[in-house]
């Protein structure tokens, strides 16, 4: 059976719903193992058992996240080595894309972004031109690289499931020529749900006239995101963190 290796970067107390959708997508291609970047805790370990995960690889390096994204291509080209993964799948996110891109160069992969649905044999459904058309693309090359949308499927976890083997794997150095990150500051939390995840999304513009207000109020009372065009956030009205679009976040919510 083809191993399909799904990577989860810092889960933290609990499973994004996007890393569940991934997981029950992996099994409808194959045996399902993982890679894992950042501490494991053990809600996360049990979730990823009831979700069919067979073997989780872990990096040999812990400052993985000192740096941008050049390293975690490096560990994540290491486990699918160390597994003999045919299949690659990763979050549709900007730092998603850019690991899936420097992963395809190093394993000679076919990369696909911007996945909704993957079929049995490998073919990948692509939601292109703002969701407008669907189309169907499949790699010829030997490993696969698919990088997919939240809410592209139902998170459904296996019928029977058992505690994954843990395999650490040697990560290459590639530090000496990564970008380093010198500081963080830490988002203060609103509450309401991750804006590329939400099943709902509150949304305004220039017509808010910087009154974010009543909005915010909407989505609290529908348990929803809050997103903004580029104009309102260019205007300072709301941070950048909410623009939705090309050049924002990307979202797939059922109402919007």
């Amino acid at each position: 059976m083809a191993k399909v290796l799904v990577f989860i970067d810092n889960p933290g107390a609990a499973l994004k719903k996007s890393s569940l959708e991934l997981l029950t997508i992996a099994r409808s291609l194959g045996e399902t193992v993982a890679a894992v970047n950042g501490e494991l805790h053990d809600d996360v370990a049990s979730t990823l058992a009831a979700y069919g995960t067979q073997a989780l690889y872990r990096p040999s390096a812990a400052d993985l996240d000192d740096y941008l994204v050049g390293p975690k291509a490096a560990f994540l080209a290491a486990a699918a080595d160390a597994a003999g993964a045919g299949v690659v799948l990763a979050e549709n996110s900007a730092e998603g894309k850019e690991i899936a891109a420097r992963l395809g160069i190093r394993l000679g992969a076919g990369v696909i972004t911007d996945v909704v649905a993957v079929d049995p044999d490998g073919t990948a459904h692509k939601s292109v031109l703002a969701g407008s058309y669907t189309t169907t693309a499949k790699a010829t090359s030997p490993v696969s690289v698919l990088t997919v949308k939240p809410n592209s499927v139902t998170p459904e976890p296996a019928v029977t499931g058992t505690a994954p083997e843990s395999i650490t794997v040697q990560v290459p150095d590639v530090t000496a020529a990564a970008a380093r990150v010198t500081a963080r500051t830490e988002k203060p939390a609103s509450g309401r749900p991750d804006l590329s995840e939400a099943r709902i999304v509150v949304a305004g513009g220039r017509g808010v006239d910087g009154n974010f207000g009543p909005l915010e109020e909407l989505a609290d009372a529908l348990g929803a995101a809050i997103g903004a065009s580029r104009a309102a956030t260019d205007a300072g009205w709301i941070g950048h963190d909410a623009q939705i679009g090309q050049t924002g976040k990307t979202v797939a919510p059922q109402l919007y």
